[in-house]
């Protein structure tokens, strides 16, 4: 009997795990689960806003914990790291820290956060604790990132990746797959397939394909996504500006010891 064919709804069916491809693509948290088995890098994507703010704050050298919602039990694990607790959008008072990236590029001053986000930063928490290695890719890093999985790749000619897009939620908290995660995953996927990347999935390739249809035109896709709009209207163009900056990071996110900070070569930095 194939899996999750024995009244097991909480378990993929193997048909879903896209086990027979070396790059794969799926979405959100169940996403995650079926797809990573077997890989070794699992890439977390949410442009809008956990990914991007993740690679600013990389590039300052910030270590970031991710964390799975905003509660007390979250002040709690910033206290015992001596971190800064990232604060809602809407809570935010000047100088303070939130999912916003482009409040991490101005804060005064900052080392260690904890940033809660209840998709990427959700999901990376969720697949530390299955795979060897998770890496926080958006628009700002994927060439960065693209480098690093190849430099991967000359090492291990086998590798596997597997490629989240976080998504986001509707009122009901089901999910919503949202297209900037689509157009940040294909991104990568479309540089690892430039590269001759083996065995990619039908799903990687159709995120890929997301990607090259915008012909460039990165900045006005973003602002007129749902999700752009949704932050344009209150009152952050900002973020969707800095989440456009493609290929404007040089850092590699991976989560090590509960924080992600930037990699060094594959086999050096982080838990590969």
């Amino acid at each position: 009997m194939a899996e999750g064919d024995s009244g097991d709804r909480s378990r993929p069916r193997a048909v879903h795990r896209q086990r027979a491809y070396a790059l794969r693509f799926d979405w959100g948290p169940f996403g995650a689960a079926a797809i990573t088995d077997g890989c070794d890098v699992a890439v977390v994507v949410d442009v809008l806003s956990f990914t991007t703010t993740l690679t600013v704050a990389a590039d300052r050298g910030v270590a970031v914990f991710p964390f799975r919602s905003r509660d007390r039990r979250a002040g709690k694990f910033a206290a015992a790291r001596d971190a800064t607790l990232a604060v809602g959008r809407a809570d935010a008072r000047p100088g303070q820290v939130s999912l916003s990236p482009h409040s991490v590029r101005t804060a005064a001053a900052l080392d260690r956060l904890v940033l809660p986000s209840p998709n990427g930063s959700a999901i990376s928490a969720q697949l530390a604790r299955t795979a060897p290695l998770v890496m926080g890719v958006s628009l700002r890093n994927r060439g960065a990132a693209a480098g690093w999985l190849l430099a991967l790749r000359q090492r291990r000619p086998d590798a596997r990746i597997a490629v989240v897009a976080a998504g986001e939620r509707w009122p009901d908290e089901s999910l919503r797959p949202s297209v900037e995660d689509q157009w940040g995953a294909g991104s990568l996927i479309d540089l690892l397939r430039i590269a001759d990347w083996p065995d990619i999935s039908p799903e990687a390739h159709a995120a890929a394909a997301t990607f090259q249809a915008l012909d460039g035109a990165v900045t006005a896709a973003l602002a007129n996504c749902a999700s752009g709009r949704e932050l344009i209207e209150i009152g952050y163009p900002q973020d969707v500006r800095i989440a456009a900056e493609l290929d404007g990071s040089v850092a590699v996110p991976v989560l090590h010891n509960d924080a992600f900070t930037p990699a060094g070569p594959p086999g050096v930095s982080g838990r590969r």
